[in-house]
């Protein structure tokens, strides 16, 4: 199995050219199974973890999660990217903290984005932002981790859809020390594209939604270099799980047990665990 440092240095090696999936798992099963697939690298989700554990997304405690990314990372042999919300703090000095415990973990790369608990002000001020990352920044160097950071700027999906800040923000991370940058909420070929050429030669994520009319071919063709899913695989199977439970609920059937994956081919995947 590839050491934690292979891990980060192959993670930064796929972010060099190219364009690559990143699809995000909630469990070690589901991680298994798509590096399983030939995935090059996963990412966790932090809705799809939240869901599963029974909470709302942005309210499991950090001790749980660095618990769930230590288990992810641990699951496979290839790079984990973990969604690392906000840093599980405001002040810029406690998220370097908790970042180092994130880098503890074995983790490949972090994100952390601008939005705050305040719905009046769903992002953090820009500076106090801008500092944030640059904490997160110096606090992996100390660590002597090499792992990759991404910065989140979250104003498409927290009612700010506004692109000219977004760049502003994404451009400012790039110089506090990210090494890829992500605005989730961007659909269109114009705003995808215009992100990519402003924070040239930083790496762009995409977060691949129904609303993002764009195949993976066109979006590597755009110059986006990483494309996750965010809570998207999650919620299909929230989706099969409760239309399938409302069925046997509300009709007394359950047509849709039909057509599923065989318990047996599930079986012979899996049996191949080490140890």
């Amino acid at each position: 199995m590839p050491s934690v440092a292979d891990k980060r240095r192959t993670f930064r090696m796929i972010h060099e050219r190219g364009c690559f999936v990143l699809p995000n798992p909630w469990n070690a099963g589901g991680a298994r199974y798509l590096a399983g697939l030939g995935f090059k690298a996963l990412a966790t989700t932090s809705a799809g973890f939240a869901h599963a554990q029974g909470y709302a997304d942005g309210e499991v405690p950090l001790d749980l999660v660095l618990v769930h990314l230590r288990e992810i990372a641990e699951a496979v042999d290839v790079p984990v990217n973990a969604d690392f919300e906000g840093g599980y703090a405001t002040a810029p000095a406690d998220v370097a903290d908790h970042v180092r415990l994130c880098v503890g973990t074995g983790i490949a790369g972090l994100s952390i984005e601008d939005a705050s608990v305040d719905s009046a002000e769903p992002l953090f001020p820009f500076d106090l932002a801008v500092a944030r990352i640059r904490a997160a920044r110096s606090a992996i160097d100390q660590a002597g981790g090499d792992v990759l950071l991404t910065a989140r700027s979250e104003g498409f999906i927290r009612g700010r859809p506004d692109l000219h800040e977004t760049i502003r923000r994404l451009t400012a991370f790039a110089g506090a020390g990210a090494d890829c940058v992500y605005a989730p909420g961007l659909t269109t070929r114009d705003e995808i594209s215009a992100v990519v050429r402003a924070v040239a030669p930083t790496p762009v994520n995409v977060l691949l939604t129904a609303a993002v009319r764009l195949t993976v071919p066109e979006l590597g063709d755009l110059g986006v270099r990483r494309l996750s899913t965010g809570g998207g695989l999650a919620r299909v199977a929230w989706t099969a799980f409760a239309d399938s439970a409302r069925e046997l609920l509300e009709a007394g059937t359950f047509t849709r047990f039909a057509g599923t994956l065989p318990k047996a081919e599930l079986n012979r995947f899996f049996s191949s665990r080490p140890g």
